[in-house]
């Protein structure tokens, strides 16, 4: 499916701006082209991460003008579908991140990794794998956020 929103964009410093008017977000660069693919680029990641999270899309709005005064309306475009996404199933996850089928699936429980169920099979966003993989995540559990006390010994209590 098609998707299309408008963006400002403006100058900032010595660089240029693109703003979505219809859901947050910002990306900046040197030249209108550079502008432009980030804010292509910004409206995929947006779509997409909607579709998989079954999230509803922003209310496109057109006629829109720009709140710079040196400002400019960009119309961005893509066609974006669940099925669009770049993925691999949940067992190639799993091999790729050296663990078991079931703790990939944990893993897309807790937001770790993003993934979609289509029938019986599950797919994993290679976006979400390569993140993981570049994390450097270590072995075993993760440990506490502040360390414990240590306990003191009987010899310490008796004085």
């Amino acid at each position: 499916m098609v998707h299309t929103y408008e963006f400002e964009l403006y100058p900032q410093g010595t660089s240029l701006s693109a703003t979505p008017f219809d859901f947050d977000g910002e990306v900046k660069g040197r030249s209108r082209a550079e502008v432009s693919r980030k804010a292509v680029s910004l409206l995929r990641r947006e779509i997409e991460q909607r579709l998989l999270h079954k999230r509803p899309m922003p209310k496109a709005t057109f006629g829109n003008e720009p709140a710079h005064t040196d400002g400019i309306v960009l119309i961005a475009s893509i066609d974006a579908s669940v099925d669009a996404i770049d993925t691999i199933t949940a067992s190639e996850a799993a091999e790729k991140l050296g663990v078991s089928r079931a703790r990939v699936s944990q893993m897309v429980k807790s937001g770790i990794l993003e993934g979609y169920t289509k029938g019986n099979a599950s797919f994993i966003t290679c976006e979400s794998v390569e993140r993981r993989l570049n994390s450097k995540p270590r072995p075993g559990r993760p440990r506490l956020s502040s360390p414990k006390t240590p306990k003191k010994s009987s010899m310490e209590l008796e004085g």
